[in-house]
Formats: C-alpha cells, sequence, structure tokens
C-alpha cells in the first residue's frame, strides 16, 4: 500500500496513518532538495527510511525501483513526493522493473563486496557467497544480528548479498564488523580482508541483480563463478 505525503514529511515515533508505532511492514520513501548528498539511507529510526535528493541525476529511477521493490514485499510504503514528481517518475520509468535482467546505461560495470579474512576463506570453500540469512541457517551461533542493523537497514535486506559501487564504505563495513559496532573513522587500525568485484553484466544476464531504490544487491546466493571478476588482498595489491 502507498501513502503519499507532500515533501517535508519528518518521521517521529508515531505513524500518522495508524497513530501507533511503526512496525517492519513499514518503509518511508523521502524526495528531497538537499546538497549534501544523493542517496541516504537508514539511520532514521523508529521506521526504514531512504532519502534521494533531485541532484540525483537518476531520482526518478530510485522513486519507481522503491515503489517496485517494496511492493513485491508487500510493504506499506511512505511517499514524500510531490504528485507531479511522482507522475515525471513514472514517465520516466516506462516499462522498467526492479529486478529487469538487462543493465541501464547508468549502472556500474562492476560491483565489489568488501570481507574479512576469515569470512573470504570461507566464500572459497563455499564457491559462492551467501546471504546472512543463509549463513544464519547453516551456523546459528554466529553473529546475532548483521552489522547493517546499526545502520537501520529493513529486516528483509538479510536476505540479501550487498554490494558498493567503490570508494571506503566496503572497508568501513569489515571495520565496523572487527569493533562491533558501525566505526566511521577510515583511518583507523584493523586487519585487512579481501574486496571481490564481480561482473555486474553477468549478474544480469542471469537475472539476478535486484535494485531497491537505493542498493543493488542479489538474493540469497550468488556462485563465485562466472561473476568474479578478481579479488583485492594484501598479497594481490602488493602490500
Amino acid at each position: 500500500m502507498i501513502y503519499r505525503v507532500d515533501e517535508g514529511f519528518i518521521v517521529n515515533n508515531f505513524n500518522p496513518f495508524t497513530d501507533m508505532m511503526y512496525d517492519n511492514s513499514w518503509v518511508v520513501f523521502c524526495l528531497t532538495g538537499s546538497e549534501d548528498y544523493q542517496v541516504m539511507s537508514g539511520g532514521i529510526k523508529p521506521v526504514y527510511t531512504i532519502k534521494v535528493s533531485k541532484k540525483h541525476p537518476e531520482w526518478q529511477m530510485s522513486v519507481m525501483d522503491f515503489v517496485e521493490y517494496n511492493e513485491a514485499y508487500n510493504k506499506n510504503m511512505i511517499l514524500s513526493i510531490s504528485d507531479a514528481d511522482f507522475e515525471e517518475a513514472k514517465r520516466q520509468y516506462g516499462l522498467h522493473h526492479y529486478n529487469e535482467n538487462c543493465l541501464r546505461d547508468y549502472e556500474p560495470r562492476f560491483l565489489i563486496h568488501s570481507t574479512t579474512r576469515e569470512h573470504w576463506e570461507n566464500i572459497k570453500n563455499d564457491g559462492c557467497l551467501k546471504s546472512w540469512n543463509m549463513l544464519k541457517q547453516e551456523k546459528p551461533n554466529r553473529e546475532r544480528h548483521p552489522i547493517g542493523k546499526e545502520l537501520g537497514d529493513s529486516d528483509d535486506y538479510s536476505d540479501f548479498i550487498m554490494f558498493s559501487e567503490g570508494g571506503l564504505f566496503g572497508e568501513i563495513v569489515v571495520l565496523s564488523k572487527q569493533k562491533g559496532s558501525i566505526t566511521m573513522d577510515p583511518d583507523m587500525r584493523y586487519q585487512t580482508g579481501a574486496r571481490l568485484y564481480f561482473d555486474v553484466e553477468e549478474i544480469v544476464r542471469h537475472g539476478l541483480l535486484i535494485r531497491d531504490g537505493c542498493h543493488l544487491k542479489v538474493k540469497n546466493m550468488l556462485p563465485l563463478s562466472p561473476h568474479l571478476l578478481w579479488v583485492g588482498d594484501w598479497k594481490s595489491v602488493g602490500l
């Protein structure tokens, strides 16, 4: 169900459509005019929230990927967006879909999954990447919740393998896993793990890429072959 409100919606403890606290069935999307970011997710409690600035050149696609993805998960959505902008997003989206098996012009040609040294050894043995929920089923005594939970990630995100497009984000994930909490200092000492570079065209060709309006991800499992392009660790980069 979609509940549209005007831009500038402020999230507080009570859902304005139920007069009760939010539960896991609710998500929020805010279209903004911010100069400080293009896309920002999580971190706004008590409901999972994505903010997209109109400075983002593909904001229309983000709006509709968010809508289609959350419709597939039967979520209740609060969209903070004007009628005119919502109609523009629909027109721009056209016949696209959040899980379409074609690579869009603006999408990256490779994605990065960063992991700890120990987890990389397990990934090599398995021959694939697995979502947090799949790993939890196999090893019930592993970590109590994924590190993304600290950022306010929606529960269904644990069904997915998450990626970055570059920068320091993946290393922040590895650092935070080792510290046991979100740690944003890129200069803090930590034990390096591995960066896995994946071929997006292969992922898309096999119909595995999912777009949620903020992230590019794969559900449940991703075989290393034929998707893995290269692994960067302390040895392969010459350290």
